[in-house]
């Protein structure tokens, strides 16, 4: 099956695809994207913006995954002094897929601070999830939120199943690149999808197809 992983980060939600299936995985920062490249050598890796790889690619995949950033939506960007402008886009590339692509589809962000424009097809965890196909409950067994607030890179490792270890093909980058852009560690960490919510969501999106077989 051929999936594409858009805004794919450091690959939180691909952890337990496996490596059966052909994987795009695209990312606009570079250094992200060799620490993605580090945990699944076998994917293939573009570093681009995803929604114009998306545009130009779309009707070559199966499944696509698309994690869309999150600060302007969330709680803690509302409770932040300077406010900031929700990045439409989100709402874009849903209905962008919801009207063009004929394959399964899932796009993931936060529980927003206002009411959801679309709504979404299921809530699991602290995320949002809109799809074309029906995705059942999960319970994760989690910390209290203030945990995700606080933890360290460490205990953020642990809680996402990823080796600290992955970020030492990057440890002589300096912090801050380009300006002001900064690659924060500990936020990348934060913004990774739970590895059991991508399992489970890739199954759901296939049972079908599984139970023919």
């Amino acid at each position: 099956m051929k999936i594409l992983n858009l805004y794919a980060g450091i690959g939180g939600n691909r952890k337990l695809w496996g490596d059966e299936h052909e994987i795009t995985a695209v990312e606009n920062d570079e250094r992200i994207a060799k620490v993605y490249h580090k945990r699944f050598p076998k994917d293939k890796i573009i570093i681009k913006d995803a929604l114009e790889y998306l545009e130009n690619h779309f009707r070559k995949f199966d499944f696509i995954w698309a994690s869309p950033p999150c600060p302007t939506h969330s709680v803690m960007c509302n409770s932040q002094k300077k406010k900031k402008i929700p990045d439409m886009r989100l709402y874009g590339l849903i209905i962008f897929l919801k009207k063009w692509f004929k394959g399964k589809w899932v796009v993931e962000n936060v529980k927003p601070y206002y009411k959801p424009l679309i709504n979404p097809t299921i809530i699991i965890d602290r995320h949002m999830f809109w799809s074309n196909f029906p995705i059942s409950s999960l319970k994760i067994k989690k910390k209290k939120d203030w945990y995700i607030r606080r933890a360290q890179i460490p205990q953020l490792c642990e809680q996402h199943q990823i080796d600290i270890s992955i970020f030492d093909v990057i440890k002589n980058v300096p912090e801050v690149h380009s300006g002001k852009k900064q690659f924060r560690r500990r936020q990348i960490l934060r913004n990774c999808v739970n590895p059991e919510i991508g399992l489970h969501i890739l199954n759901c999106a296939f049972k079908e197809n599984k139970k023919l077989l």
